[in-house]
């Protein structure tokens, strides 16, 4: 019925009967499926922040953010100023300034959004994690 010399070139109800193919290799780049997400993403007033900081102590090369377990929910979030970058750390420059991102943070800060905000009662660095499953009442701690 299909023969023993012929292929099918497409796809049809039908047999369609083809000749001979022919292939060649060719080296191309590897084509990534999976688009790549950046760890972590400054806002303008984050980033503001941080260069204020940074112009304090030139000394150091950015800030380091990482997480640590504590809470009544598990994890929390560290800063701390950078003197140096460790072999396993992520260095995210965003309009001139340098956040580090720790080695056991980076899958926890997957796709998370840096801002800084300031109200009458504080003024803090928040995290907008999309990660997050659970955070304590106080939002100094979060689960995973």
């Amino acid at each position: 019925m299909w023969g023993s010399a012929g292929v099918v070139a497409r796809w049809s109800p039908y047999p369609v009967m083809a000749g001979p193919l022919s292939a060649t290799v060719r080296a191309a780049t590897r084509r990534r499926l999976i688009p790549q997400r950046v760890a972590l993403v400054l806002t303008q007033a984050a980033v503001k922040k941080v260069r204020t900081i940074m112009d304090s102590r030139p000394d150091m090369i950015g800030l380091k953010v990482g997480v640590r377990t504590r809470g009544c929910n598990g994890l929390s979030y560290t800063i701390e100023y950078a003197k140096e970058k460790n072999k396993q750390d992520e260095v995210v420059v965003q309009d001139g300034v340098t956040v580090l991102i720790d080695k056991k943070a980076q899958l926890t800060l997957l796709g998370t959004e840096m801002d800084y905000q300031e109200s009458k009662l504080a003024s803090e660095f928040v995290f907008h994690n999309p990660n997050i499953k659970g955070t304590c009442g106080c939002g100094e701690s979060f689960s995973l």
